[in-house]
């Protein structure tokens, strides 16, 4: 005769099965999400202080797969143009992050052009700000940083000027749902600038991942001012560079000793400026017509720069109009670049106005970018120099732009038969100096704060 189960025992076992497995599950859980949350760090204690009142959360979520994603959203404030970048990462425990996606969109004019009325600013700002609502989940608005960097657009207003249009950013910063550093607007340095543009370049080439691996230069040319950065590897490079040409950069817990400076006033638009005999940011005297032999002869024209119009014209002057324009150009040159041998041997990548004039004048690609020597721009200077009256005004400042970046190389010790990568984006990501930028900022987040940090 087969035995009746006893209902009491099997009573008791149904429970403490579901409590084991109750257990065994929640520990799992418990796992999974430290694993994931220690890769990166936490911005618990900053969200603190970030936002009065904002709950502070971590910047990551288990992404189900091992991994942790995150976002950052970057404002670059250039002289031409505000740009939003929004980045979403993605990251193994103990790896260097990963990019998957970017966003990037852009509206003219930049902020200083609302330098006498900061309110208009605020337009812009908050339609690009829409565009990241749209492109980050609504849970992670709160533990994604909001930062805007403004350039050399705004440091070359006056002070009072370029603060009233950041106050005015701030604002729009502070009422949106991001996550909001007490230095989350701010103008950046220009080395930090090219800081910035080498960490993106290096890390988009692999280099920052790879300890081993040879790193790559950088050069930028923007509307206001040009920057050069790269890793030395000879002793003699760090001893011999000026005070203020070696800056240490800690990031992905490895530091670099770097050589990076930024030539405030020597961008393409300020150097235009420069050979027009104009002041920046003030009327020509008088209304006076400013002329220069790199313009077309016989060309008569108007030209805006900083919210300011000018009236141009080309000097009607006999000999070589390339050695004219040179002569002019290497003028406002001359004592105000550092030359330094090792540029001859690292490998650089070029961007901005360098690539934009490269493809005006068929030396790459227009879409895809491509590689060049340095002398490709003296050659085609001379080129158009020669021949820039036929083309008066569609291009009436290509032999001046031409010339002026062809001895701009020189100067800074590159050799006519060095080879430059010009590219607007490495694996389909935009080459700017924003990324490198959100990444050494939400870097610095996760030091611990104290003297020796602040």
């Amino acid at each position: 005769m087969r035995k009746i189960p006893n209902n009491g025992n099997l009573k008791m076992a149904y429970p403490l099965g579901l409590f084991v497995c109750l257990f065994i599950y929640v520990a799992y859980i418990k796992w999974h999400w430290a694993s994931a949350t220690q890769a990166f760090f936490s911005i618990t204690e900053v969200a603190t202080g970030a936002r009065r009142g904002q709950q502070a959360h971590s910047p990551t979520r288990p992404s189900g797969r091992g991994h942790a994603v995150f976002y950052g959203i970057m404002f670059d404030a250039g002289s031409t143009g505000t740009r939003i970048h929004i980045f979403q990462f993605a990251q193994q425990p103990r790896e260097t992050p990963t990019l998957t996606h970017e966003t990037f969109r852009a509206l003219k004019p930049g902020l200083s052009a609302y330098a006498d009325d900061a309110e208009k600013s605020t337009q812009g700002i908050q339609e690009l700000l829409d565009v990241a609502k749209q492109e980050i989940p609504f849970d992670f608005w709160k533990v994604t940083p909001l930062v805007l960097k403004a350039t050399a657009g705004l440091r070359l207003l006056p002070e009072e000027k370029a603060q009233k249009l950041l106050q005015k950013v701030e604002e729009v910063f502070k009422a949106s749902p991001f996550l909001v550093g007490e230095d989350c607007v701010s103008i950046m340095n220009g080395t930090d600038e090219g800081v910035s543009a080498w960490i993106t370049v290096n890390f988009l080439t692999g280099s920052l991942k790879a300890p081993g691996r040879s790193s790559v230069g950088m050069l930028d040319l923007g509307g206001g001012s040009t920057q050069i950065t790269f890793l030395p590897s000879t002793e003699g490079t760090l001893q011999t560079s000026p005070a203020g040409y070696i800056t240490s950069l800690q990031v992905f817990n490895r530091t670099y000793q770097l050589y990076s400076y930024s030539y405030l006033g020597l961008g393409l638009m300020s150097a235009r400026l420069a050979l027009l005999g104009g002041v920046e940011g003030q009327p020509a005297k008088d209304g006076k017509e400013l002329v220069s032999p790199c313009l077309p002869p016989g060309f008569k024209g108007e030209w805006e720069h900083a919210e300011v119009t000018y009236r141009i014209s080309g000097e009607k002057a006999t000999g070589n109009p390339h050695e004219l324009c040179a002569h002019r150009v290497s003028e406002i040159l001359r004592g105000k670049v550092h030359r330094t041998e090792e540029v001859k041997h690292v490998d650089f990548y070029a961007f901005s106005y360098y690539y934009d004039l490269a493809a005006q004048v068929g030396l790459i690609d227009a879409e895809r970018g491509g590689s060049l020597v340095v002398g490709d721009f003296e050659i085609a200077a001379k080129y158009v120099c020669r021949t820039m009256e036929t083309h008066t005004q569609s291009s009436p400042f290509v032999c001046m732009d031409l010339t002026y970046v062809s001895l701009l190389l020189q100067e800074f010790g590159f050799p006519g038969n060095r080879v430059l990568k010009l590219t607007r984006k490495i694996d389909n990501i935009e080459t700017s100096w924003a990324l490198g930028a959100i990444f050494h900022y939400i870097d610095s987040l996760r030091r611990p704060k104290g003297p020796a940090n602040e």
